[in-house]
């Protein structure tokens, strides 16, 4: 199905992939930790990328998801995600965790218990961890309440 829009209630996976990076981060080294998450995931997936707040203007990671856009979350909502984290970049952008809380925490915006398929990894000066979320494709322009 290269392509086509899945038929009214197939199931497609999507994956939130959290990305954690230094400022001033290049986008070939973000594509190159993205490519980790891919390998993974798989291509197939729609993928939603996510971050902490402060790392909604960084230009290499917006280079290297585009044409996709950045879910930000701020540094408050993800340090209440129960992930294990680093007193190091909590002092730096003011939660412990970027990469699997933002995963975690927009999955489970898009769906019930999200799973942590690629845990914290970190490749040179990104980090990234992706969450995945199975929900049911409506194509048909249906709402739930009507």
């Amino acid at each position: 199905m290269s392509g086509d829009c899945p038929s009214r209630g197939s199931r497609r996976s999507r994956v939130v992939v959290g990305i954690g990076a230094r400022r001033g981060v290049s986008g070939a080294a973000v594509r190159a930790a993205l490519e980790v998450v891919r390998d993974v995931v798989g291509a197939e997936a729609d993928v939603v990328y996510a971050s902490v707040e402060a790392k909604a203007g960084e230009r290499g990671i917006l280079d290297a998801i585009a044409p996709a856009g950045l879910e930000v979350r701020p540094a408050d909502a993800l340090a209440g995600v129960a992930v294990p984290g680093s007193v190091r970049v909590g002092e730096a952008v003011g939660t412990p965790s970027v990469a699997e809380a933002a995963a975690l925490l927009v999955a489970s915006e898009l769906g019930a218990q999200p799973q942590l398929v690629v845990p914290k990894t970190i490749v040179g000066d990104v980090t990234v961890a992706a969450a995945r979320v199975e929900h049911m494709s409506l194509t048909s322009g249906n709402s739930p309440s009507g």
